[in-house]
């Protein structure tokens, strides 16, 4: 179905594959626990807050705009009455926001899901000169990442989750240019490229946080009925939109992948309606070790 495209992004693979994938978490399988979600106000990041709370999980909110942030606190709550929600202004992409909002948190931290992230109609940079689309989902999911790991490592069950695209399937890994500063600028394309580095990123960190008990995944939701995609993509949205999964459908792997047992059994994988998936279908696609070390290389010093 995956090869195909459309029947398995689609609610069509959705709706096929729910009757046979693994079980649902237990209903207070996050009670006690504190979990982060980035750009939670709309779309996936709102969705997979509410699944984290319907969990029983305390969930902060982290947003750009709180005033947006607690229209969806109040959204979230009219539907789980009690959940336990904390809104908290970061902007991702701002590696100055980023790195103060990572020092300061204070507290426990056991799950963190990497949902942020932008389609841009053009090239610009953010305040410290890097390519947006790259910054929201890379530099600043990585810095995050880097920040609360000393959290994560002391948690019983500390997981990660970046939420990839399956448009990451039609993009290899550019170590070559990546902020994408040669030729002329396709957002779609930029998105693409920052979906894949968070696929090699996410195994990259459970290399390295594994050791210590923390798991992290990388994920690709299909396609979903969010306003990101409305705004980016509207003519793919009006043509698709009777296929379209809902928001729901869509983070419905992101709570799984912070709850269940089978998936924490795993470490660094690339997950799509509950199940393991191939990172690459393309020929010629998989990127080298080399590439993979130049990558970490790149945040690392992109982010000190």
């Amino acid at each position: 179905m995956d090869r195909t495209i459309g029947p398995g992004y689609s609610r069509l693979g959705f709706e096929a594959r729910r009757h046979f994938w693994p079980a649902d978490p237990p209903a207070n399988a996050l009670e006690g626990r504190v979990a982060l979600v980035t750009g939670a106000n709309s779309g996936l990041g709102k969705a997979t807050a509410r699944g984290l709370a319907e969990l029983g999980a305390t969930v902060h909110l982290v947003v750009r705009d709180t005033a947006r942030g607690e229209k969806a606190k109040a959204e979230i709550l009219a539907a789980v009455p009690g959940a336990d929600l904390v809104v908290d202004r970061c902007d991702i992409s701002d590696l100055d926001d980023v790195r103060a909002f990572g020092e300061g948190f204070a507290g426990p931290v056991d799950v963190v899901v990497h949902n942020a992230g932008v389609l841009p109609p053009k090239r610009t940079e953010t305040a410290q000169g890097h390519e947006v689309a790259f910054a929201t989902g890379v530099l600043g999911p990585f810095l995050l990442t880097e920040l609360l790991s000393p959290a994560l490592k002391k948690s019983a069950d500390g997981r990660v989750v970046f939420v990839s695209s399956g448009g990451m399937y039609s993009q290899p890994l550019r170590m070559d240019d990546p902020e994408y500063r040669k030729g002329e600028f396709s957002g779609a394309k930029a998105y693409s490229r920052v979906k894949r580095m968070q696929v090699v990123l996410a195994e990259l960190w459970a290399e390295r946080l594994g050791v210590d008990g923390v798991v992290v995944h990388s994920m690709h939701p299909g396609w979903a009925d969010t306003p990101g995609v409305t705004t980016s993509l509207p003519k793919f949205h009006r043509l698709m939109k009777p296929l379209l999964r809902t928001a729901e459908q869509g983070a419905d792997t992101v709570v799984w992948l912070t709850a269940s047992a089978e998936a924490g059994r795993e470490n660094g994988k690339f997950w799509h309606d509950r199940r393991t998936r191939t990172t690459h279908y393309l020929p010629g696609s998989s990127e080298s070790e080399v590439d993979r070390r130049a990558l970490w290389t790149f945040c690392e010093a992109a982010t000190r």
